[in-house]
């Protein structure tokens, strides 16, 4: 909180964040805020970092740091647009520096400079907006038989289920399914949830616009990644395909993991 602070401190306070993905809040921003993204993870190579303003954001500018130049990414007199999430490249894999800069008010009002943030590797489609982002997960092509053991392995979620219903949002260039789970193998966070009512789990996953998802009758395997509280769709063969390639890669040895 800028509350915190000495009234005549001219002092940059710095904050380390040691996590490759995670939030931060600044309360009633004062003066200015240093944020360092210095993950303990070893040998990682973080080449990509998003950022995802807060829908309430005000009272501060963000910047990022780059060779000693600050660079703007967010100004408060553009106000958060939804869902907008800016990606640029990370100077060094290990260390990323955001400078939050406060504005000028004359009241005391409760103001929030809130973002989340994710720190990626090999993204080479990272841009500025959140759609190149994705590219990597939201795959409009089938994933051939190694993918797709692969994806099992390493998603964020894994689910057995059918498709509600589709809707476009061709504002954002995406695509929402409506997802309803006879089986949540795994998951990163509760996207998807276990109604009340009927006791069936629901959850929505996003795609590229450009995929043109369709609603189809049947079982699929839904995996892919979670990107800012939201699940993005990787591979999702059909259950019983997905079946048949598992026990044929078991039956050889082959399977990286077991399912």
């Amino acid at each position: 909180s800028g509350l915190g602070r000495e009234p005549r401190s001219r002092a940059v306070e710095q904050v380390h964040l040691r996590c490759t993905e995670g939030s931060l809040e600044w309360l009633y921003p004062a003066r200015a805020l240093r944020v360092l993204l210095e993950p303990n993870v070893a040998g990682a190579q973080h080449t990509t970092l998003c950022i995802k303003p807060s829908s309430d954001f005000q009272g501060a500018s963000i910047f990022v740091e780059r060779a000693g130049q600050l660079h703007l990414v967010l100004s408060e007199a553009e106000g958060p647009r939804p869902r907008h999430v800016s990606c640029f490249s990370a100077q060094s894999p290990q260390r990323v520096a955001l400078f939050l800069q406060a504005s000028p008010h004359r009241d005391i009002s409760r103001r929030t400079a809130g973002f989340q943030y994710e720190l990626l590797g090999r993204q080479s489609t990272a841009g500025p907006d959140f759609k190149k982002m994705a590219l990597a997960e939201a795959m409009c092509r089938p994933c051939d038989n190694m993918e797709l053991l692969m994806a099992i392995c390493s998603s964020d979620f894994v689910v057995k289920g059918s498709i509600r219903g589709v809707s476009h949002d061709s504002e954002n260039h995406m695509s929402r399914v409506d997802v309803r789970a006879q089986k949540v193998y795994r998951q990163k966070n509760q996207i998807f949830q276990q109604e009340e009512g009927s006791g069936e789990w629901r959850g929505p996953i996003r795609t590229l616009l450009q995929c043109q998802v369709k609603k189809g009758g049947g079982d699929f395997l839904f995996t892919g990644n979670e990107h800012f509280g939201e699940a993005w769709l990787g591979c999702a063969p059909r259950f019983k395909d997905f079946v048949l390639v598992y026990q044929a890669a078991r039956e050889r040895g082959a399977n990286p993991c077991e399912f």
